[in-house]
């Protein structure tokens, strides 16, 4: 399922905003862009998402600013400096110059001032992006479940048609049984030119026909299947995986059906019963 969210928050100095984007998936796929200093909160970040989703590629982006110094800021390394001071003393008095080195002197000398990311403080940090994260799952996951509610309602209406199908096709199945039966009496008859006509004989053609051509458990199986889905459906429990197996093994049932089959309206039935699942299967593809 498809959705966007968005969140904001500041704790201290740190302003985090997280953006949130999910499109379909098979599974669930998380990918994670953070600031190099906030890398280690990574892992909470995903736990926050998996806690929300089960299904999509959901890409979370997050934005650190803060109202102190950011980027690399000058250090001074105190012990360096003092060792230059001595240093610096040293050569005066070697030369028995009077000058004494000024800070500015020192400042310049190697390794006294070097240039250093400022030190951030991640439970600062992570308070402000667990709570910019929770808003933007929150309005992602409602964006989400809109569109359930619309893919809930197409569903609905295309298992009502599968079903609908499904039993013109049960109902269907003896007819073409004794359709069979008087045409192969026909056909008899006409051979045999006034002879007698073998009904033992008859009857046990038109059962093997009759065996061979039954969808009984196949239209048993493909009733139980609806079923299911329609339990998934109305259930607040992730299902789209289930759902998904659920068409293969409808689809499994409406094959074997019309291998069977022997009758023209049938296959025609047939036909539109594929046609109506796979536009199901496709559906399923948004569903968590």
């Amino acid at each position: 399922m498809t959705g966007f969210g968005t969140g904001r928050s500041r704790a201290g100095d740190e302003e985090i905003s997280v953006e949130v984007r999910a499109v379909n998936h098979k599974h669930l796929e998380v990918k994670v862009r953070l600031p190099r200093e906030l890398s280690a909160l990574e892992p909470a970040v995903l736990r926050a998402v998996r806690a929300r989703c089960s299904r999509g590629a959901v890409d979370v982006a997050v934005r650190r600013s803060t109202s102190t110094l950011s980027g690399a800021v000058p250090t001074v390394d105190a012990a360096m400096a003092r060792a230059w001071r001595e240093a610096l003393r040293a050569v005066a008095r070697a030369t028995e110059l009077a000058d004494a080195p000024s800070a500015a002197q020192i400042a310049g000398q190697p390794g006294v001032v070097r240039m250093e990311e400022p030190v951030t403080d991640l439970a600062v940090a992570e308070a402000g992006l667990e709570q910019a994260l929770a808003e933007a799952l929150d309005a992602l996951v409602a964006m989400r479940e809109r569109e359930g509610r619309a893919l809930e309602a197409d569903l609905s209406t295309r298992l009502a048609r599968v079903a609908t199908l499904a039993a013109e096709v049960a109902a269907l199945a003896p007819r073409t049984v004794e359709a069979y039966r008087a045409r192969l009496q026909d056909r008899v008859a006409d051979l045999l030119k006034g002879a007698s006509l073998d009904e033992a004989r008859l009857v046990q053609e038109v059962a093997l026909f009759a065996e061979r051509t039954d969808v009984a458990e196949e239209a048993t199986r493909l009733q139980a299947h609806l079923q299911a889905f329609r339990g998934y459906l109305g259930g607040n429990e992730p299902a789209g995986r289930r759902m998904d197996f659920l068409v293969q093994e409808m689809h499994r049932e409406v094959n074997t059906t019309g291998s069977k089959s022997q009758s023209t309206e049938i296959s025609t039935r047939i036909v539109e019963l594929k046609a109506e699942l796979e536009r199901v299967r496709e559906q399923v593809q948004n569903v968590e």
